[in-house]
C-alpha cells in the first residue's frame, strides 16, 4: 500500500460561502482555517495548498463570547521606539473595517510561513451581505448547524 501525496494537478479547490451572522468568532474561525488548509480532505498533503477558497459575508455580526466584546486587546507596532498601539475588540467591530476581526483569528490559526501565506490569500471577508464572488458558483456551508454552540444571541 503507498502513500498518496497530492501534486499540483490533483488538486481539486472548490469554493465555499459562510454566513457569519450570529456565529462565535472562534469557533467560526477553525472552521474557516480547516477548510483553507485542506484538512477536511482525504487527499490533506501537510506540505501542498489543497483547502478550499472560503468567502464569508456579514463578518460584521459575528459574535464574541464572555466579556471579550469589551476586554480583547488587539496590539501591533508601528516600528517605531515605544510605538505600541492597542485596540479593544468592540472598537474594531464597531469601528470602519469591522471584518479584521474574523480575519486575525484565522490567519493566527494558520502557521507561518510561505505555504500558510498562501492559503490565507485563499480567504475572503465582506462585513456586509454583498460578495462579488457569484460567478465561481460557491457552495454554502452551514456552520450553525454543525453545533448548537457555533451561534449566541
Amino acid at each position: 500500500m503507498k502513500t498518496f501525496t497530492a501534486t499540483p494537478a490533483t488538486i481539486e479547490k472548490k469554493w465555499i460561502l459562510i454566513d457569519a451572522e450570529g456565529l462565535v468568532v472562534g469557533r467560526l474561525a477553525t472552521v474557516i482555517a480547516n477548510r483553507l488548509r485542506g484538512k477536511h480532505k482525504a487527499s490533506y498533503t501537510p506540505h501542498m495548498d489543497d483547502g478550499d477558497n472560503v468567502i464569508v459575508i456579514n463578518a460584521a455580526k459575528v459574535v464574541l463570547t464572555g466579556r471579550k466584546y469589551t476586554d480583547k486587546t488587539y496590539y501591533w507596532h508601528t516600528g517605531y521606539i515605544g510605538g505600541i498601539k492597542e485596540r479593544k475588540a468592540r472598537q474594531i467591530l464597531e469601528g470602519r473595517f469591522p471584518e479584521r476581526v474574523l480575519e486575525k483569528a484565522v490567519e493566527r490559526m494558520i502557521p507561518e510561513g510561505p505555504l500558510g501565506r498562501r492559503q490565507l490569500s485563499n480567504l475572503r471577508v465582506y462585513g456586509g451581505a454583498e460578495h462579488p464572488h457569484a460567478a465561481q458558483s460557491p457552495e454554502v456551508l452551514d456552520v450553525k448547524s454543525m453545533n448548537k454552540m457555533n451561534t449566541r444571541g
